[in-house]
């Protein structure tokens, strides 16, 4: 999958379309749970909470995969792993549990198809927040907009000469409009969202972050999904994490790097797989890692 042909692009077209539906399961099971006065809690053995909208929503999304494609493998966080094709769905049902669990709107459901290990196709819903992102690989990375922007992306489009979503890709939705990462060059420039102090502590690494931030133009921790796909829309410039899982990165990879960011862990390397992440809107990712490396010297 490192090639993109039109063929693929094709073939991708008809799984972002099943995830978009996945998408709209997922969102009408968990919304209707949250804020919910005997909402269950569960803790689980690494003491991270688990409530019951987690489990019927993983639950609900593998029914519709077995039956849509049997021969794909499932990776979610509250049941695990099934199957071992190279194609596999990978899953984090509610992406927040603890805002979910607190009320609070920043929480979502993350989708991601991964082909070879390398996810190709992402979906990120957040229906308390009225949003929804997603992108599969060579078609770009898109948005639903909030009914608060819907005017002026419409007025937008109007005076750019473009229709929102005209050239959206299978499976996407009317109205659409396309995510581009900024154009900042600069680290003084830039705003970086650190998404969990006690993250990087752990990591050894806090230190390491002061020292980035006295670099950047502006600091903040919007946590969870939310981060990135501000990145993806150009409104901050630099994310990163640590103490993550595959399913808690996979979906964000394609929306990400399909608005032309790029997409590591804080050490470099591609993927999901390595414990940590860190997004930028690409024109500054070697910088980063630079001084976050030699932070530690």
């Amino acid at each position: 999958m490192n090639d993109v042909t039109a063929d693929s692009v094709n073939d991708l077209a008809s799984d972002l379309g099943l995830a978009l539906e996945l998408a709209e399961l997922a969102d009408a099971v968990s919304l209707a749970r949250f804020r919910a006065v005997d909402l269950d809690v569960q803790t689980k053995p690494d003491r991270s909470p688990v409530t019951e909208a987690d489990l019927a929503v993983e639950r609900a999304i593998r029914e519709r995969i077995a039956a849509a494609r049997p021969g794909d493998g499932i990776y979610g966080e509250e049941f695990g792993v099934e199957g071992d094709s190279a194609r596999q769905w990978i899953i984090d049902p509610i992406d927040g549990t603890a805002n979910f669990l607190r009320g609070v709107p920043v929480w979502g459901t993350l989708i991601a198809l991964a082909v070879d290990g390398e996810p190709v196709v992402g979906v990120a819903s957040s229906p308390a927040m009225g949003r929804r992102w997603w992108g599969a690989k060579g078609s770009g990375a898109w948005t639903t907009a909030s009914a608060a922007e819907a005017g002026a992306s419409e007025a937008g489009a109007s005076e750019a000469g473009t229709t929102g979503g005209a050239d959206a890709p299978a499976g996407s939705v009317t109205g659409a409009r396309r995510l581009q990462v900024s154009g900042v060059r600069s680290l003084a420039d830039a705003s970086l969202s650190f998404q969990s102090l006690a993250q990087w502590r752990d990591a050894g690494y806090l230190e390491r972050l002061l020292s980035l931030s006295e670099l950047v133009w502006r600091e903040r921790a919007y946590g969870d999904l939310w981060s990135y796909m501000l990145l993806a829309e150009g409104l901050i410039d630099i994310t990163g994490e640590f103490d993550v899982k595959p399913y808690d990165l996979a979906a964000l990879i394609p929306i990400v790097q399909e608005a032309g960011g790029r997409f590591t862990s804080i050490t470099g390397e591609p993927g999901p797989w390595h414990g940590s992440a860190l997004a930028t809107n690409g024109l500054i990712h070697d910088e980063v890692l630079a001084a976050l490396r030699d932070a530690s010297a």
